[in-house]
């Protein structure tokens, strides 16, 4: 559910109502009761209250609490401590004198993390009225209705986060972007920027830095940094409980190719998608099962890392016997290079017994192979 300019306004001068509407449960349960009480008490703004209010609930711990946004909105704002990074790498760069400009600033996380990293001027505009009005309640007046394929500034950094979704529906080509990837580049052309996109698209062909970024495990974005901007060419960020490590394609990558060790790893999504595998190993003492595949094997986890104790390795036709043998009653499966689904695997399996294990299941050379291995540790 969109919020107009005018739920905005209206949001800002009244934050008695917006403390009211946080008192509420807004459950399923409770949302009709909630509900008739707001619009008995705040008419017709009783539904921006409602969208103000679960949008924060779904936000806690990303977004300032004090912020207004909608629902889509937040869905949308870069995680805070990706554009933290992000702030601060561009700044180290290119000093704190050079103007940015966010391009798409929705409600202004980006322009925050630049501000808070000692950035003197920080500009952000947007196409959306209602996103600039959010915005400039949030981060302060310096925002503005601006077209990103017209740049507006001059001699600054541009930044952008084109929406990757329409209709609840994930866009997966750049030209569908909005503004689509291509004519951003286009309009920007012999300019410092760092455009953020999916991290699935095909960028074999940038001329500038890829930088994959992850939180916790999980991969977020893709940051496309031109020349001026860039440092190498492939790169990984990996946040994960308020640490940072960085890997990119200027690192060794020496690691071998043998027999299992230990334990089996699965490199971060950032890592893998970033196509820095073999450094990731270089770097922690790992090596690759196959030099195709991005499974990982060592005798030691590296720090804050989980793997899986291997147990034994088996033919792909002899995991359920093994399973049963080893009385499995639950199992974490982890599939690369093979065709297998991991719910048709277990349905297949028909585990019965009491004890969890974990089944990495990968190609070695031509062939499938699993590997039984005790339940994930580290």
């Amino acid at each position: 559910m969109a919020l107009s300019v005018a739920d905005v306004d209206w949001l800002s001068e009244y934050p008695s109502a917006v403390a009211a509407a946080g008192e509420r449960e807004l459950t399923k349960a409770s949302m009709i009761a909630d509900g008739t009480y707001l619009r008995e008490a705040f008419g017709e703004r009783a539904r921006a209250l409602i969208e103000l209010v679960q949008a924060r609930r779904s936000a806690q711990g990303r977004i300032p609490e004090h912020w207004i946004f909608s629902a889509d909105a937040a869905q949308q704002a870069t995680h805070r401590a990706v554009a933290e990074h992000r702030a601060r790498r561009i700044l180290e760069i290119v000093g704190t004198q050079r103007p940015i400009h966010d391009a798409t600033c929705s409600i202004g996380s980006e322009c925050a993390a630049f501000t808070d990293a000692g950035a003197s001027t920080v500009l952000g505009t947007d196409l959306d009225p209602a996103r600039v009005a959010m915005a400039a309640h949030n981060i302060g007046p310096v925002v503005a209705v601006a077209d990103a394929l017209q740049p507006v500034s001059a001699d600054a950094v541009l930044l952008a986060d084109p929406a990757r979704r329409a209709g609840g529906r994930r866009i997966v080509k750049p030209e569908d972007l909005l503004p689509p990837l291509p004519d951003l580049v286009q309009a920007w052309s012999g300019r410092d920027f760092a455009i953020k996109c999916a991290p699935g698209i095909d960028y074999s062909e940038w001329d500038g830095e890829v930088n994959i970024v992850s939180v916790d495990g999980g991969v977020k974005e893709a940051c496309l940094y031109s020349p001026g901007l860039s440092r190498v060419g492939r790169s990984a960020t990996l946040i994960a409980s308020g640490s940072l490590s960085l890997y990119d394609d200027s690192l060794p990558d020496t690691c071998t190719v043998a027999d299992a060790g230990r334990y089996i790893i699965d490199p971060d999504g950032a890592v893998v998608r970033a196509g820095l595998v073999r450094q990731y190993a270089t770097a922690h003492g790992l090596w690759q099962l196959d030099e195709r595949i991005a499974h990982l094997t060592g005798d030691e986890l590296p720090e804050g890392v989980s793997g899986f104790p291997v147990i034994t390795q088996a033919p792909l036709k002899k995991v359920r016997q093994e399973l049963a043998a080893m009385d499995c009653g639950s199992a974490e499966i982890l599939v690369r290079g093979v065709d297998a689904d991991p719910d048709a695997l277990r349905k297949q399996w028909k585990l019965k017994g009491k004890r969890p294990l974990g089944v990495v299941i990968t190609r070695i050379g031509s062939k499938g192979v699993a590997f039984i291995c005790g339940p994930r540790e580290g």
